[in-house]
């Protein structure tokens, strides 16, 4: 069974006997795990649901620690049924570029990346998956994936990853746990 078969099957079990309630899938782990090719995977297998990437909230190399206020602003109107916005960070200019907003039908929406299994989104989640990968192959891919962009930050970002990873990374309670 892949892994997107798998967080299927934990969504339909989440969803019980109410097929139109709103479901918010979290995708963490460290860069380079595999989450953003994962939750595309199960974007396609579900007809296109609406995907969020934290890296476009992330407010820059250093915004980490801001990411969970932020997400919390996206998700709770989208649990709640109505749409959720966020600003896009344009990694390029360096500033904030648009609003993007998010509509939360067809109830179901995927958040992927560093951040996305923060504890503050605990009450309205509906599934935690965490994707764990070796440190020397989540390096390869993430500079393979974005290489001179991001290799002179590898060593700064690894560091928020671990003081993220000690303060407020709710890991412990994934319902799924995946080695890539």
């Amino acid at each position: 069974m892949s892994s997107a078969a798998e967080i299927g099957r934990l969504l339909d079990l989440r969803a019980g006997d109410d097929p139109s309630a709103r479901q918010i899938l979290c995708i963490d782990g460290r860069a380079g795990t595999g989450k953003s090719t994962l939750a595309a995977e199960l974007s396609a297998a579900s007809g296109g649901i609406t995907v969020v990437h934290t890296d476009d909230l992330l407010p820059g190399w250093g915004g980490l620690p801001r990411l969970p206020d932020l997400l919390a602003a996206l998700v709770e109107p989208l649990a709640a049924g109505r749409p959720g916005s966020y600003p896009r960070y344009d990694w390029i200019a360096g500033r904030v570029a648009e609003t993007v907003v998010v509509d939360p039908l067809p109830g179901l929406v995927i958040v992927e990346g560093v951040g996305a299994g923060c504890r503050s989104l605990r009450p309205w989640r509906t599934v935690l998956a965490w994707l764990e990968t070796p440190t020397e192959l989540r390096r390869t891919r993430a500079l393979t994936r974005d290489g001179d962009t991001f290799a002179p930050y590898w060593d700064a970002w690894a560091e928020a990853e671990l003081e993220y990873l000690r303060t407020d990374a709710d890991r412990d309670a994934a319902d799924l746990v995946l080695r890539t």
